[in-house]
């Protein structure tokens, strides 16, 4: 599992390269003064600081109103979004109006409590929906220009069930464009701010999400993630979130649709500020398909439950391995099973160097066409990826998680990202492997910015990683409002 001579000469290359345009556009990098210095402010209403699943049983016990929680949330989106960007649309007079049914529905019932959070669990409780997802009546362009004006005329399966549970959609938050990039950003709806830093990124593809979360003007939250997109806005935005095993909550209706290889990567999700929404929503989310999960209705970890460490001589490949995917990662999302195309390339000689001919290529003295070296960097990963796979499946089996990092740095700033195109590759991997992770906050760090890990597990062991992720809020303290720094 070893990176061959020539493959290492490769990532040399190509992270030289990279450092040189880091430079570069360092040095040409527009500044943004009106940002500058500015931060978020503090939340004042306490409100803001309940999970869903407490919002949600003061709201049966009428000890608040839900008009009361949707004006509080109304009211810190107002204050936000000027700065960080992340709600592009909102539907304010609608979620009132719904919250004020709510309220007389409780005053009607007569069946209890009980029968209302058996019935309803997240009643009353305000929602922020990606806007890649079809809701009802709300934009559905993620991004793209030649979109303009397409507005949802039915939700999205995981949106329809979440209202259908009671949730009061209040908005839709920003995405990268067509849903590709980890920074949000389209010539739709500009740029979306990080809540901690105003000159940093919030993620993407679904950093709205995490942006509008992270500073407080929403409480719950659904994502996607085919190689991070839940993962990094919640890591940069000091949140949870939880990429599914793919499969368990439907992705249907969202744009763009997922097609070929992508489907076995795409996930949809829950993303949030408190550990203990991760499992009600996930179990509202999936709907039908949570019998799928048969130990979902586990809410802690048995003395069972392993933690992988990287002792394992089995993990041990990992690093090394993962690193190899910063060559890889965008053309095994896109393509059909690799074969060994730059031996092909080089017949009758040494295989050809695809990285060295693309930098010939680039002036004019490769004998391959672009398409030829491209496919070129597609070199036997399929067979890398199955063996790992294979060795990773045998490692966690049932009862075993492991922690990765997110990311390797926290937070870049605005358009750094670009510079760094496989930085995304501490996600993607999972993508590939099909398990479940949750992203888990591990508190702020020195530059005032938020750490955090993803912990996986295997395959449809969902609850394992959830379990964890409630051990590690009340370990690190979870969410950090980023107004009190």
């Amino acid at each position: 599992m070893a990176l061959s001579r020539l493959e290492r000469a490769q990532v040399w290359l190509l992270k030289a390269v990279t450092e040189v345009l880091v430079i570069v556009f360092r040095f040409f990098s527009p500044r943004r003064p009106a940002l500058s210095g500015k931060k978020l402010p503090p939340v004042r209403n306490s409100l803001l600081l309940m999970s869903a699943t407490q919002l949600a049983k003061k709201i049966r016990r009428k000890e608040v109103s839900s008009v009361e929680v949707v004006q509080a949330y109304i009211d810190r989106i107002q204050e936000v979004n000027p700065f960080v960007n992340a709600v592009v649309k909102d539907r304010f007079a609608a979620a009132l109006q719904e919250a004020a049914q709510v309220d007389k529905l409780i005053e009607e019932e007569t069946g209890g409590e009980e029968v209302l959070e058996d019935r309803l669990p997240l009643l009353g409780v305000p929602l922020s929906v990606k806007e890649s997802y079809a809701l009802q009546g709300m934009p559905f362009t993620t991004g793209l220009v030649s979109r303009r004006g397409i507005v949802a005329t039915v939700d999205a399966p995981p949106v329809a069930l979440l209202k259908r549970a009671g949730a009061i959609p209040l908005g839709v938050t920003n995405t990268s464009e067509l849903c590709m990039w980890y920074e949000s950003h389209n010539h739709i709806y500009g740029i979306t701010n990080n809540p901690y830093d105003l000159e940093r990124i919030p993620g993407g593809s679904s950093g709205g999400e995490g942006s509008i979360l992270g500073a407080a003007g929403s409480v719950i939250g659904v994502g996607s993630d085919i190689g991070g997109s839940i993962r990094m806005p919640c890591f940069f935005n000091g949140i949870f979130g939880h990429k599914t095993t793919p499969g368990v909550v439907s992705c249907e209706n969202q744009y763009p649709p997922s097609s070929g290889r992508q489907e076995e990567y795409l996930s949809s999700g829950p993303m949030c500020r408190y550990a203990e929404d991760l499992l009600p929503m996930l179990k509202i989310m999936a709907g039908p398909r949570v019998n799928i999960l048969s130990n979902l209705h586990k809410s802690s970890i048995s003395s069972s439950v392993t933690l992988k460490t990287w002792r394992s001589n089995t993990v041990c490949v990992l690093p090394m391995t993962f690193k190899r995917t910063e060559l890889f990662l965008f053309c095994l999302f896109f393509s059909q099973p690799p074969q060994m195309f730059a031996e092909l390339m080089g017949e009758p000689g040494r295989p050809a160097w695809p990285l060295w001919e693309l930098l010939k290529w680039m002036i004019g003295r490769s004998d391959h066409t672009l398409a030829a070296i491209g496919k070129g960097c597609n070199t036997d990963f399929q067979s890398m990826k199955e063996k790992l796979q294979k060795q990773v499946d045998e490692l966690l089996g049932a009862d075993g998680v492991f922690l990765y990092p997110s990311h390797p740095k926290v937070a870049p700033k605005h358009h750094h990202p670009l510079l760094r195109p496989f930085d995304f590759s501490y996600t993607g991997i999972i993508n590939m492997l099909g398990l479940p992770v949750t992203q888990c906050p591990l508190g702020v760090g020195e530059e005032g910015l938020p750490l955090g890990v993803q912990v996986v597990a295997g395959k449809l062991q969902d609850h394992l990683t959830l379990a964890v992720a409630l051990h590690l809020e009340k370990t690190f303290g979870g969410w950090k409002d980023p107004g009190a720094n």
